[in-house]
């Protein structure tokens, strides 16, 4: 075989590697949206129960068909303290099971090479397969509107390249059978320690153990690949999945580090282990079909025999290997440890929950909720400088760090959405990240008003001037209202509860008829005599900024709304104007009950 015959071979395997790893990639985004980010929810409701973290972490590699997309996401959720650490060693266990599941499919290449195979059965060869896959997923995504469907089909293109890949792969490396120093290649890796660097070597390049196995069958279509090769590169190639979690650890904090170096040490100590055994077992009594060549099948059945067997066996171990990644990554000072609670809340913002942009936008509404919980604070607290002998310099200096906090997350959690539209989206998702970027804005605007009120106090107390009583008592009124209307806009949000949604504009149009309601009767205590000129110009001012709150979390109802009947933006003006006219009988009774509990 001449060099130019190498050069045209080598061309041809690294184009089937390519379609490999594209397919394989189409494969796992098109899982990833079809499971919606839901089976990564439940990760995040996972308690100590070791069994249940680890079944949870392999369904859910082995729905999105990624590993390294599991462990980075686990990596983001203990950084963000939605996780405990011994929660995430079960589900990093489970996903060393889950990502086996890519092997045992890509195994019908073992039928390739079968001459007894009925019609039935040479349709399931990746020669056919590979093609009516290919064709099912495309008509299904050209010709549907639906999301669902449309990720279906995704997934099956991207099944149907990654079979097209691997016999690329498998055509490209059949004529190296032939060449003597591709086997004297392959014999070379018979000992552990090459073989063990080589399979963490590709991985890590790839970032993908699914992938570096894939090829290692394609690579075994060859017949001259034999068991004592392929045994220390599957140990190699595991070890070399953990090199994606240790990178996306960085910059993250100790806990989410303990994560990743758990990832490790259970594959580098499970290699170990498994070698010892193995090479234990061929040195007494000898091993089985050591010197045997091994197939397709033979390398996923030995690749999921490691991994369950390894992750049977470190189950009563799990308290181990935390205090082992305790040992490893210390904790710092208390002086050092200190964080701020913003810190804390917006570490949530992770960008390793890019992997799964349902999950990221599911961090951003609940961003997005804390935004509005720290408004609705400011103004639970505003109220309490408006009574009698209450006002505080403290609590204003407390009530203003939240205010300048809130336009730090409103940047922050803006820049994250940001980087959320990069990603593949969905409609729904894009309608979502289009929702939070109002909402967020609503919610900053809450807080600016909220301040507005603060100065308000300020200037009263100033002045040394105060409402009577009958002003304080409509004050107190029509300020219950707006702490409720904010207290339902923060809870559609946190629920993405249409019902709710509906159920604010009712209690912004009670506002409003407050407002006009109160507005007239300060006046005519002005005109009698029974206000101060200056408190009369506060008391109006207050009422414009109450009614311009209720009128933001009217917006944040009508933006759920949009987004749950499939709108980018509902026409606010327009859906506020049809509900006023509406003859909605649970809209009217709505209204007459806030009214009832507030005008009268």
């Amino acid at each position: 075989m001449s060099g130019s015959d190498i050069v045209l071979i080598a061309i041809q395997a690294f184009g089937g590697v390519a379609l490999f790893i594209y397919g394989m990639l189409m494969l796992s985004r098109g899982l990833e949206k079809i499971s919606g980010g839901k089976l990564e929810k439940i990760l995040s409701g996972l308690t100590n129960n070791i069994f249940k973290s680890v079944a949870l972490g392999a369904v859910v590699t082995a729905a999105i068909q990624s590993s390294g997309a599991t462990t980075v996401i686990i990596v983001g959720m203990v950084n963000a303290g939605i996780l405990k650490l011994s929660s995430a060693i079960g589900v990093i266990m489970g996903a060393n099971i889950g990502t086996t599941v890519t092997g045992q499919i890509l195994r019908l290449g073992d039928l390739e090479n079968s001459a007894n195979v009925g019609f039935a059965l040479k349709l399931l060869t990746p020669t056919y397969l590979a093609p009516i896959i290919a064709v099912t997923g495309l008509v299904i995504y050209m010709l549907t509107k639906s999301d669902m469907k449309k990720n279906i089909g995704e997934a099956l293109v991207g099944l149907g390249i990654l079979f097209t890949g691997m016999l690329t792969m498998s055509g490209a490396v059949a004529p190296m059978a032939e060449l003597d120093a591709f086997r004297k290649l392959f014999s070379a890796l018979s000992n552990p320690f090459l073989g063990i660097i080589a399979g963490a070597a590709v991985t890590a390049l790839l970032q993908s153990s699914s992938a570096s196995v894939g090829i290692l069958q394609a690579i075994s279509s060859t017949g001259i690949l034999k068991f004592s090769a392929a045994f220390p590169i599957i140990m190699g190639q595991n070890i070399g999945s953990c090199v994606t979690s240790l990178i996306s650890a960085v910059g993250a904090n100790k806990n989410a580090k303990r994560a990743a170096v758990v990832h490790l040490y259970f594959n580098v100590i499970g290699t170990v282990a498994f070698l010892i055994v193995v090479y234990a077992i061929k040195a007494t009594i000898g091993f089985p079909r050591w010197d045997e060549t091994i197939d397709m099948g033979g390398i996923a059945n030995f690749h999921t025999l490691f991994n369950v067997t390894v992750t049977l066996c470190f189950l009563p171990f799990t308290k181990l290997l935390e205090k082992l990644a305790c040992i490893t990554i210390r904790d710092k000072s208390s002086a050092e440890a200190e964080q701020g609670g913003e810190e804390i809340i917006f570490s949530a913002l992770d960008e390793r929950f890019l992997k799964s942009p349902s999950l990221a936008i599911q961090q951003a509404n609940n961003a997005v909720v804390t935004m509005g919980r720290v408004a609705l604070q400011n103004f639970t607290g505003m109220r309490k400088l408006f009574g009698r002998g209450e006002f505080s310099e403290k609590l204003i200096a407390r009530l203003t760090d939240n205010e300048e906090a809130l336009d730090r997350m409103e940047d922050k959690l803006n820049a994250y959405l940001v980087k959320i539209t990069e990603c593949i989206l969905t409609d729904y998702e894009n309608r979502r990240v289009t929702e939070l970027l109002h909402l967020t804005s609503e919610f900053e605007r809450i807080g600016d008003y909220a301040m507005n009120l603060i100065e308000n106090a300020e200037k009263l107390h100033d002045l040394d001037v105060t409402f009577s009583d009958s002003a304080l008592r409509e004050l107190g009124v029509i300020s219950d209202a707006v702490e409720e209307i904010i207290g339902m806009a923060v809870d559609t949000v946190k629920n993405n509860d249409i019902g709710l949604a509906f159920k604010i504009e009712p209690l912004e149009e009670t506002v409003d008829f407050l407002n006009e309601t109160l507005k007239a009767r300060h006046i005519e205590r002005l005109k009698n005599g029974e206000c101060v000129v200056e408190s009369g110009v506060n008391f109006l001012d207050l009422l414009i900024n109450l009614e311009r709150i209720s009128d933001h979390c009217s917006n944040v109802g009508v933006y759920v709304i949009g987004a749950q009947k499939n709108k980018s933006v509902l026409n606010r003006h327009e859906y506020i104007q049809a509900q006023h006219k509406s003859s909605d009988k649970e809209y009217m009774d709505l209204t007459e009950q806030y009214m009832a509990k507030y005008v009268v």
